[in-house]
Formats: structure tokens, sequence, C-alpha cells
């Protein structure tokens, strides 16, 4: 009796595994198939893409151009309509395309840095748009501006105490 019970709780549990593995397989299939959903409709309607997600001056001198560019595609299948694009300072100015991109075109967004402030750059520019993919997307720039080198031939002014003086 006891070896019948043994073989019937051993059948039964091989069955649960077995149905298990199978329900599992199942499951990892309808999952595969949520992902490739989501994909394709990602795809449909305006997508954004830019060509860095960071913009690095590197060292520039006090006073340069403080000028760059970030290429803006529409990886989608409608116009991609920007409709702002803001600095995370005042020194950080964007300079955004107005008009709708096409599907596959790309445009292209200045973004002007106020070089007048030395020391490290370490900022951002969220783009609002009708973007599927990323109605919000954040790029930035980064670097750092020098104090300005003297002109060539200018006396360098170096900072003297006065002695101090005994009664």
């Amino acid at each position: 009796m006891k070896k019948i019970l043994l073989t019937l709780g051993l059948v039964a549990s091989f069955s649960l595994a077995a149905t298990a593995q199978v329900d599992a397989k199942a499951t990892n299939k309808e999952a595969k198939s949520t992902e490739v959903k989501k994909e394709a409709s990602a795809a449909a309607g305006p997508a954004i893409s830019t060509d860095k997600e960071t913009h690095n001056y590197g060292k520039i001198q006090k006073g340069a151009n403080g000028d760059c560019f970030f290429t803006i595609t529409n990886t989608g299948t409608e116009p991609l309509v920007i409709t702002n694009a803001k600095g995370s300072c005042g020194c950080t100015v964007p300079t955004w395309p107005r008009e709708a991109i096409a599907p596959g075109k790309s445009a292209s967004m200045k973004v002007t840095y106020a070089t007048n402030r030395v020391g490290k750059i370490n900022k951002s520019v969220t783009i609002t748009s009708n973007a599927k993919n990323a109605p919000v997307k954040v790029v930035k720039i980064a670097g750092e501006v020098l104090k300005a080198a003297p002109e060539d031939g200018a006396p360098v002014k170096k900072e003297t105490t006065a002695p101090l003086m005994k009664n």
C-alpha cells in the first residue's frame, strides 16, 4: 500500500512540474509578444532621436564662442513638432526648429552657452515635443571655461601686499 501511494505521489509531482514548465513557456511567449507590440506602437507616430546626448566643449577660454549644435531626427512615422526647448539656466539658450520635422528627416538645434563665466560647465536642455518615445528629452552640455589669457605684451598685474609698518 505504501508503494502504491508513493508511486501515485511521484506521478502527481512530475505531472504538476511538467504543467508548470508548459505554463512558464506560454507566459514567456506572451511577454515577448507584448514587447513586440509595444515596440511597434512606439514606432507609430512621431519619434525623437538626437545625434548625441552630451556636447563636450572641453576646455575653452573665457569669451570664446559658446555655440554647439544637436541634430534632431524624426525616427517615427508622423511629423515631429518640438513645442519647447529650455536651458537649465539663463546662461544656456537653445534655438530649436519651429517647423515640423517630417518622418526620416533631421533638423538642427543650436545651443549657446554664455562663456563669460569661468568654471565647469554642466548644463542641460529639456526638449518638449509630441514624440511618442520621449515627449520630454534632455540633452546636456559640459566642459570648462578657463580664465582668459593676457594679451601678448600686456603686463601681468601681480598682487602685492604692503609691508607692515612698525610704530
